[in-house]
């Protein structure tokens, strides 16, 4: 019963937070896609690589609002016969995508840069400069926006780094506007555009790695396995766990499965209530699959795929338990 209030409670201040958040990213969006043209054509015109590449993260960044809001709204559509899960991986597939666009895009840039390195070409660091304040300012106000989502919410987070990313950018592109006004380095607008491009990389490269691992079903990083294993060792009357799983349905929504051997005449109730309210409390996982079985159900009917280790045959694991004995 806990648990389940929990659960509603959890549902309730969601509602809450994704119709603030819905506001938000649109207002961040719409302001960034303006500038985003506006830097595009600054950069043109003033024949500035680094601001440019700073266009190129605000498209990203673009590109990461509207991942954000449609995967909010891919998240309110029921799951089907055919779409049991709903259309949650719908935003990790879109992540890895995005994430490999940023580095194709950012591998460009570098690359452009090298060839401004040895073959300078003039820059006009004043337009350079006040288009880059004007970046600043608006990704200001978008990381404002956006800053009280990121920090219970894994799918606004990541909007919010794209942002502060490009904040970065329009902050090195100021000072090699400055750089360029000041000493008539021209050499700084390259530097500045791989700079922004080494930024990209980093976050994209972990956005990949992320995405890679959830479409993996890989075990959530900030979860410990063998901690939950424990957890679930520790309550009273279980004697053993098999079978334990835990994956990542879409950003903070985590599953799990396990097999449970417990102690003949326990109410299987009460100690799967306690198990529930544990991974709640402790791991924040509530989509569970959890099978209760005794030690005869076990023997007679199934074959333990330990955490870990591969499934065996039946012969194949009576030699790892024989071979084991021996050496106990």
């Amino acid at each position: 019963m806990k648990s389940e209030i929990l659960s509603i409670r959890h549902a309730h201040s969601e509602a809450r937070r994704t119709a603030q958040s819905l506001s938000r990213l649109k207002f961040a969006l719409g302001l960034t896609f303006v500038y985003m043209l506006a830097e595009a054509v600054g950069g043109w015109l003033a024949n500035s690589l680094a601001l440019i590449a700073d266009a190129g993260h605000m498209l990203t960044d673009v590109g990461a609002l509207s991942l954000t809001l449609g995967a909010i709204w891919f998240a309110s559509r029921p799951a089907t016969s055919k779409k049991t899960f709903g259309y949650y991986r719908l935003e990790i597939l879109a992540a890895f995508v995005n994430g490999i666009a940023l580095v194709l895009i950012s591998l460009w840039v570098i690359y452009e840069a090298y060839q401004r390195w040895h073959a300078p070409q003039e820059v006009k660091g004043f337009q350079m400069t006040a288009v880059a304040v004007g970046g600043l300012i608006v990704n200001i106000i978008a990381a404002f926006l956006l800053r009280g989502g990121h920090q219970h919410d894994l799918n606004m987070r990541g909007a919010w780094l794209h942002v502060i990313g490009d904040l970065l950018g329009s902050v090195a592109a100021i000072i090699a506007g400055v750089l360029i006004l000041a000493f008539g380095w021209i050499w700084a607008d390259a530097a500045t555009s791989v700079l922004i491009s080494l930024i990209i990389i980093f976050g994209a490269w972990n956005l990949i790695k992320e995405s890679v691992n959830v479409l993996l079903e890989g075990t959530p990083a900030h979860i410990n396995l063998t901690a939950v294993e424990q957890m679930i060792l520790q309550t009273e009357n279980v004697e053993n766990v098999h079978d334990l799983h835990v994956w990542t349905i879409t950003s903070g929504i985590e599953a799990l499965s396990v097999h449970i051997v417990h102690q003949e005449r326990v109410v299987q109730a009460k100690l799967l209530q306690e198990i529930r309210e544990k991974l709640h409390d402790e791991f924040s996982i509530d989509h569970l699959t959890i099978q209760l079985e005794t030690l005869a159900d076990e023997q007679a009917n199934t074959h333990p795929c330990f955490s870990g280790a591969n499934c065996f045959a039946p012969a194949e694991m009576s030699k790892i338990q024989s071979s084991k004995s021996k050496v106990a």
